[in-house]
């Protein structure tokens, strides 16, 4: 029965629910993965929400245990009783983190054995079919999830908000996640990256970097808003992202949800924008209808909230810059003050200290999110004020001198950041965000991106669109495009060398080098005071921003960019 989670490829499928044993629910649990059918690519239908997952005395097995998500997810089982266990390629802060709180880790995936107490395996999407302990739960009729599913599990019984959209899915789960701790919330949030406010907040000191934090099973009463903004909501809160790649969020099970943009994307798993969309559609049919608490947060503009909307049970309300939203949120880039009104009414104001409209749009969701499930306006404001970023969004790596420059500058230093920005739209918002904020125009600097394009597919299908997303940049430097996921078919349809072409014929400085330690070099060659970098891609990338800043040489062996 494996063929269920693991049958989706560029296609469209039926797929079949996956029996768990009736000791994991009663009645039985099943975590059901659907899709319209092939012949029908833009079939009207709604996903079946999954039952909550009964976790107690069962014994789980994680496959690819060090991902964000993952290991969040199994720090989430622990907790709810279940036995962890797991493997994943190498070791690494995380699986150390794991380990520390009890968890055996393999790290031989290939001759390891599952436990002989095994109830179920739950994999990462990045697991292929063929993985060897993927085969043995199989032959052993081990139930097996992906990791959506099982999280799906877990968000059913709880107050649970997914956090969708083609761009700001994780800035916009952290924000909230810290502004909901700050209020008093006791949230659970699993986030795809990592910060050091998550577990304590904003207002506390620092703690360790983390992509999950573990709440409260029901939501403090205390925490409740006496306001307008009262909610029907007493089970703990569970924050989450929910991606659309391989239409993964429909297997969660969220009574409040947001979508901060409809894009074109992963054309790997959709034939077009129109299968995106309705997707997206599917999504927001799931939610509960309002009489039962569901509400949907949408973008007034760039989400074809129109159509998404469509067959929607639940209640939905728009935000965005334009005033015709339900939301309106004004943005002033100096000074970074964020307003957010509705009805005319000014709600609250603060200034970011992330700098960027779309970290102003994506704190005012998060804002109006914590107010669906009580939390207080000003604590809110108050802590999205001190929200300092999660990592490889717009992270600061450090500065330096430039070489060669003696020291005789060091007040104009070169500026390294690191973004995970993969999608046309992100590059040029983020170059856009960098040229303002950081602006190494007037200390007589340039605006150097060292972009590695993310699966050859991508790049592709969007070739053109990346094309005319690096007119802020003054230099663009393209290593080797970051193979994952594709066929060797689709790997030799496009190189990095094409979007340079694309890039030289609208007038950008931009060059093709290979391999990263040759980008090392290159920057300790043309960087001056004054210059800005920044590393971008959800590759291996930044590998070359942080061997810059620290000035210390690459290890080419270790680049997973082939």
């Amino acid at each position: 029965m494996l063929r269920e989670p693991y049958a989706l490829t560029g296609q469209s499928h039926n797929v079949d629910p996956l029996p768990l044993p009736q000791s994991l629910g009663n009645p039985v649990a099943s975590i059901r993965f659907q899709s319209p059918l092939a012949d029908e690519p833009m079939a009207r239908y709604t996903p079946t929400p999954p039952e909550p997952l009964a976790l107690i005395g069962q014994h789980a097995y994680f496959i690819g245990i060090g991902g964000c998500g993952m290991s969040g997810l199994a720090r989430m089982f622990l907790t709810r009783g279940c036995q962890v266990q797991g493997s994943d390629t190498a070791p690494s802060t995380t699986t150390r983190a794991l380990a520390a709180q009890g968890i055996r880790i393999d790290f031989q995936q290939a001759s390891d054995p599952l436990p002989d107490s095994c109830d179920l395996v739950v994999a990462s999407a990045a697991i292929k079919p063929d993985h060897p302990q993927i085969a043995l739960a199989k032959s052993r009729g081990i139930p097996t999830f992906l990791y959506a599913q099982a999280l799906g599990g877990c968000m059913a019984g709880s107050t649970g908000i997914a956090i969708s959209g083609t761009h700001g899915k994780s800035t916009t789960t952290a924000m909230l996640g810290i502004a909901l701790v700050d209020s008093g919330l006791e949230p659970s949030v699993i986030v795809g990256a990592t910060s050091n406010q998550l577990v304590n907040g904003a207002h506390a000191a620092s703690s360790t970097p983390a992509g999950f934090r573990l709440g409260t099973p029901k939501l403090p009463t205390s925490a409740a808003c006496p306001s307008t903004f009262t909610h029907p909501y007493d089970a703990g809160v569970l924050v989450a992202e929910a991606c659309e790649y391989n239409r993964s969020f429909h297997n969660l099970a969220p009574t409040l949800a947001c979508i901060t943009s409809v894009e074109a994307d992963h054309l790997d798993m959709y034939k077009d924008v129109g299968e995106i969309i309705e997707s997206f559609r599917q999504f927001a049919a799931m939610l509960p209808p309002e009489a039962q608490g569901g509400k949907l947060l949408i973008a007034y503009d760039n989400a074809h909230r129109r159509e998404v909307v469509s067959g929607a049970k639940c209640a939905v309300e728009t935000i965005g810059f334009n005033p015709a939203a339900d939301w309106v949120v004004s943005f002033d880039v100096p000074t970074r003050l964020v307003r957010v009104s509705r009805q005319g009414v000014e709600i609250a104001s603060w200034c970011n200290t992330v700098p960027g409209s779309h970290n102003a749009t994506n704190a005012a969701t998060a804002f109006v999110l914590g107010l669906y499930v009580g939390a207080d306006p000003k604590k809110l404001a108050k802590s999205l004020a001190k929200y300092q970023g999660i990592d490889r969004r717009m992270q600061f790596l450090g500065s330096r001198v430039a070489k060669g420059d003696a020291g005789l500058d060091a007040a104009n230093p070169v500026r390294i950041f690191d973004d995970y920005g993969h999608h046309p739209t992100e590059v040029d918002v983020t170059l856009q965000t960098l040229r303002e904020s950081e602006a190494p125009q007037t200390r007589n600097g340039r605006l150097i991106c060292v972009f590695q394009p993310h699966q050859h597919s991508r790049t592709r299908h969007l070739l053109d669109e990346f094309a005319v997303s690096f007119s802020h940049a003054d230099v663009v430097i393209v290593p080797e495009i970051y193979f994952v996921r594709d066929s060797e078919e689709e790997r030799l349809k496009v190189t990095a060398g094409n979007l340079v072409d694309r890039l030289r014929a609208r007038g950008v400085r931009a060059m093709h080098l290979h391999p990263f330690s040759a980008i090392v070099e290159q920057l300790e060659t043309m960087c001056k005071p004054g210059d800005v970098i920044v590393t971008m891609g959800a590759g291996d990338v930044n590998r070359i921003g942080h061997a810059y800043a620290s000035g210390q040489q690459l290890d080419d062996s270790k680049t997973m960019t082939n």
